[in-house]
């Protein structure tokens, strides 16, 4: 009899939920790399929506936390994030690399 071979799972910390769910907007809304306007494509969800899930999802002091970090992150906001990339490229010279 031959063994089943099987592929170990991948564990992360905090696993993307199924987009049906209601906490896939607070994990969106953590994840770094997912901007506010994929989020409002995904779900119809605007940012002051978003905002205003998360104050009322959150404990006062992780939802404080949460403003913080999305204030200081260029990434969450596609337009500064696209304007955050152009100063970097634009401060790289012709023949340098990254």
């Amino acid at each position: 009899m031959k063994k089943k071979g099987h592929r170990p799972l991948t564990r992360v910390k905090n696993p993307e939920p199924n987009i049906e769910d209601p906490d896939w907007v607070i994990w969106a809304a953590w994840a770094d790399r997912i901007t506010f306007e994929e989020i409002e494509k995904k779900t119809g969800y605007k940012e002051s929506d978003v905002i205003r899930k998360m104050r009322r999802s959150l404990k006062p002091s992780s939802f404080r936390l949460w403003r913080k970090r999305v204030n200081q992150k260029s990434i969450k906001h596609r337009k500064k994030f696209e304007y955050s990339r152009k100063k970097i490229t634009s401060k790289i010279k012709k023949g340098d690399y990254l």
